[in-house]
Order: C-alpha cells, then structure tokens, then sequence
C-alpha cells in the first residue's frame, strides 16, 4: 500500500475491515504492536473508543463504525492522489517554467527547445527572458540558462553549450578606413560599440595572454544593450565590438566580420542549465536534461564550436 502520511486512519480502515490487530498489521507491513498503539493514540486524541477488544475478537463501536463511514471515502480519495503523484507518466506533462538571458534564449531554441516540444506533445515550456539575474526558486522557475560563471553555487549545473570565446571584430569596411589594431594598446585609438550591462554599466573588455589579464577601455560610439543589434552594428561598419563567438560564426565564415588580436581573447566556459537540488526532479525537467546530454554527445564540445550556433 502506498503510505499517505495518515498512517492511524490507514491503520483504523485496515483493522475494521480485517476485524483483527495482527491481519491489520500483516497487510500494512507493520508490527501488531505498532497497529495497537496508532489506534489507542488515535482512541485518546478523539477521546473515544473505537473497537471493542477482547483475547479473541476486535469489532468497532457506534462510535467506531460512524468514525470509519466518514474517514473511508477521503482516505481513499487521499490515497489515489498520492499515488497519483508519485507515478511518473512515461510521456512527461504539464509546463516547464525556464528563465534564460535573451540572447541565450535564442541560442538553446535550436535545436534544444525545439526539440524537446516535438518530443514531448504533452509539455509546455513558459521562457522568461531577462537579463537581470533572479532568484529561480523564489520566483517560480523550474530551471534557469546562465555562463556558468553566474550560476549560484547551490545549484546543480548542467552543461549546455561549448565554451565560447569573447571575439574583437570589425567590418573589412572599417579597418579599410581607419586600419587594424596591431596590439591591445592600439584599441583605444579605434572606434568601439558598447555594451550596456544589466546593471546599468558598460562591459569592459576582458583581455588575456600568457595567463596575464586586464581590461581594456575602448571609447564607444554607440552603447547597445542587445548581441543582435551589436553585431547589425558591427557590420554596418560603424566600429569595433566585442562579441560572442557564438553570434559572428557566419559573419566571419562570409567575411561580413573580421577578428582581430585573437591571441589576446581567451574561450570561457558556456551556457548551463541549472536547477535546485537532485531530488525529485520534476519529470518534465528530468527530460530535458536527459535531451541537453543526448545533443552534446552528437556532437565533440572540443572541436564543434557550431554546437548552438545563431543563424
């Protein structure tokens, strides 16, 4: 029998119908001293007697047999509620609550969410898409997209992407005009698109090379808030920006973008998807990460940088 939690009316149903202590306790898979005490606690909190017990019979009471006709239809309505939930349907269903930065959005939905729709009919993704970060659990969300950088401790990670590299690009139209950097000390001398942070700041750019890191403060033309409209941006030639890898990969296959000073731009871990805690985790979730490792072993992390790649 699957255990609801109110095991003295699980107990007093079972000695009722049985009409004995010892066949209660072998169907419930509890001691014969375990069912006498459940039903005197429950005797002395309803301060009432419910069987009438002798060395050869048990039967209820008027009281007994009132308190069993009104306790039997809920516990069994209890009952089929918890087995219910805690049978895993084969296909899972209902609504998987995810909250992801916007340009990640874009990347996972091919093929990712995708996917994981076609697989699951039964399912329904709500995507939230905001760059500020937030609380998943204390908002709702069943799981959340990030760098890995920015996942909270707490929580299990799971890898989405590749790693990705921040590229410094510009259009050839651009370097035509005002020439190619040589070195980081240059960059200040060029033109650059901004990005604005979702705290309200401009990113620095980030460079490495030999282990040694530092910032570098390029003078912008233009400050934007979005990857997509960085990178229009940089295409139309109005400067430098330093980008993901993973939104140019076209541009730079075409020749619409250049890289430059790729020596100087390390590769940082990627996009995972996170959530709190191993246990019970809810079937609809449990799929899609059973999908993000089904999609990664198609393809080798270490050379497929097209993993989830922005068209």
């Amino acid at each position: 029998m699957h255990r609801t939690g109110l095991t003295e009316l699980e107990v007093t149903l079972a000695v009722a119908s049985r009409s004995s202590f010892r066949a209660a306790a072998r169907e419930l898979g509890m001691s014969a001293t375990a069912v006498s005490n459940a039903i005197a606690g429950l005797e002395a909190r309803l301060n009432v007697r419910l069987f009438n017990r002798s060395t050869r019979s048990v039967s209820l009471t008027d009281a007994g047999r009132r308190y069993v006709e009104r306790i039997a239809p809920a516990l069994a309505e209890i009952q089929r509620a918890s087995e219910e939930i805690s049978t895993q349907p084969e296909t899972p269903t209902g609504t998987l609550r995810i909250n992801a930065p916007p340009e990640s959005a874009l990347l996972i939905f091919e093929p990712l969410l995708r996917e994981y729709l076609h697989r699951y009919p039964q399912m329904r993704i709500d995507l939230t898409t905001e760059a500020r970060m937030v609380d998943i659990v204390a908002e709702g969300y069943d799981a959340g997209i990030r760098l890995a950088e920015s996942v909270p401790q707490d929580m299990i990670a799971v890898p989405v992407t590749p790693p990705v590299r921040m590229l410094i690009v510009g259009s050839p139209e651009y370097f035509a005009a005002h020439g190619t950097p040589a070195t980081p000390d240059d960059l200040p001398n060029h033109q650059a698109i901004g990005m604005r942070m979702s705290h309200g700041g401009i990113y620095h750019w980030e460079l490495e090379r030999h282990q040694q890191k530092f910032t570098v403060n390029v003078p912008p033309r233009i400050v934007l808030n979005e990857m997509r409209v960085i990178r229009q941006a940089a295409r139309s030639g109005i400067g430098l920006a330093f980008i993901s890898s993973w939104f140019i990969e076209q541009d730079l296959a075409n020749g619409s973008l250049v890289s430059v000073l790729e020596q100087w731009c390390p590769s940082f871990e990627g996009l995972r998807l996170y959530y709190p805690g191993r246990r019970h985790v809810p079937a609809g979730l449990k799929a899609l990460i059973e999908l993000v490792h089904e999609i990664r072993d198609r393809k080798s992390p270490a050379t497929d940088m097209s993993f989830f790649s922005q068209q």
